[in-house]
């Protein structure tokens, strides 16, 4: 086996990196709930970036479906947890790294991990934990790196002083605790998100509207593909480096989608225009949604 050297892994982020910002990625933490599609790409990402600790969490195991676009998911590791097969092979190309592991508690642990983290990657799509996760964000002062639920590759960067997906999107979340976020309360957190998607982007050029459909009405998980969700979680990585170097640039709160079928980005629309093509959007929605 090969002895293993921090520095030559990093010897090419060179130029990309200075010296001192590269001790920084590797004395750097970053809390990552949820490590399949997105987040998992978004920690490998990191990993091989020389982000030298990480928190990791997810509560699934890894499924044949998974495949198609997590990059932790192999033959071998269908019917491992997430989170353990993720930081085995995290391990497996950077044996310095800290990774701590977690399962479902790790909500419970939000004001432990968030203070002692420099930035939160989140990879998990469930509505409650989504909120929870956020509100403590704002309270301890630490940025989330996010995604919308689209099919174009998409990314956000969600600053402590800027408001809440929930806020922004009107979720019914609003001023309920997280506990108690309904079944019926997360579907519609996701067609918000979903009408939020489709009047900013064209991304309904890109799907089948009949799929899509079913999946804004709750009744088939979403569906995903492995050059948009790797692509997303590269988008999250690299705005993550910027918040722990602080670099200036990069995403706000309200993100920006790339479209890689017509090579450009798409950046949301001015309130105006967005009125008119978010009235045409829910008729839309309830129509295929009908």
């Amino acid at each position: 086996m090969n002895a293993f050297s921090y520095d030559e892994m990093t010897t090419r982020n060179r130029g990309f990196v200075t010296a001192q910002e590269q001790a920084r990625l590797r004395e750097a933490c970053v809390l990552v709930p949820g490590v399949g599609g997105m987040g998992g790409a978004a920690f490998m990402a990191l990993v091989r970036a020389g982000v030298g600790r990480f928190v990791i969490a997810d509560i699934d195991t890894f499924e044949v479906s998974n495949l198609n676009r997590q990059l932790f998911a192999t033959l071998d590791t269908i019917g491992r947890p997430k989170a353990e097969a993720a930081r085995a092979g995290a391990l497996r190309i950077n044996p310095e790294a800290e990774i701590e592991l977690l399962g479902g508690e790790w909500t419970a642990a939000l004001d432990r991990l968030i203070p002692a983290s420099d930035v939160i990657v989140n990879g998990m799509d469930d509505a409650a934990a989504g909120v929870h996760l956020y509100r403590r964000a704002r309270a301890h002062g630490r940025t989330v790196i996010d995604a919308y639920a689209s099919p174009l590759p998409s990314v956000t960067v969600v600053r402590p002083s800027a408001p809440r997906p929930e806020e922004r999107l009107g979720y019914p979340t609003v001023g309920v605790p997280w506990t108690e976020v309904t079944a019926e309360m997360r579907v519609a957190c996701l067609q918000r998100e979903i009408e939020y998607v489709l009047t900013h982007s064209s991304s309904h050029r890109h799907v089948d509207l009949d799929v899509a459909a079913e999946v804004a009405a709750g009744k088939r998980s979403r569906f995903s593909f492995s050059t948009m969700v790797t692509m997303a979680g590269t988008l999250m990585a690299e705005e993550a480096v910027r918040e722990i170097l602080g670099r200036p640039g990069g995403a706000d709160h309200r993100g920006y989608f790339f479209n890689p079928h017509r090579t450009r980005v798409e950046r949301p629309l001015p309130a105006p225009f967005a009125a008119v093509r978010g009235f045409a959007v829910r008729r839309f929605m309830q129509r295929m949604m009908a």
